[in-house]
């Protein structure tokens, strides 16, 4: 027999599971991964990853490079920072892993991005290009094999 668990235990749950949320948007540049995301929420890395899946409807890897390359979009559209340059300042430490995941999400790869992305924002306020060119999963791209 498992036992569900109460109700204030839900809400701990998921006051621990969006401080873990806020860390990653405020941290994304830094070296996370799950283990260390679950050590600073003192809960399992298993624990952490149904969780957040159950609340977010994603991985918390998924919502780190999701948060990794709106931030990189944004550095693209300014044009002053090259793709290695770029990736390397979000966070990823692979410029392959970067490119793979960045095509994934927006639906091109970053060089294509940044080429396109200069004329079409021009003259738009920052504050507007971001959420007109916010990423939302490329749904046609296929999903990264785990292996």
């Amino acid at each position: 027999m498992t036992s569900r668990p109460t109700a204030a235990q839900h809400l701990l749950d998921l006051a621990r599971l969006r401080r873990v949320r806020d860390r990653i948007d405020r941290e994304y540049a830094q070296p996370l991964d799950v283990e260390a995301l679950a050590r600073g929420a003192h809960i399992s890395a298993g624990h952490l990853s149904r969780e957040f899946r159950l609340a977010y409807g994603e991985s918390p890897y998924s919502y780190l490079m999701t948060r990794r390359i709106e931030r990189a979009m944004a550095l693209l559209r300014r044009g002053d920072l090259s793709v290695t340059e770029v990736c390397f300042a979000v966070g990823c430490s692979s410029l392959g892993t970067f490119s793979t995941r960045f095509t994934e999400l927006v639906g091109v790869p970053p060089s294509v991005y940044r080429r396109q992305a200069a004329s079409a924002t021009a003259g738009m306020p920052s504050c507007v290009a971001k959420q007109v060119t916010r990423p939302i999963r490329n749904q046609e791209a296929p999903a990264p094999s785990r292996a």
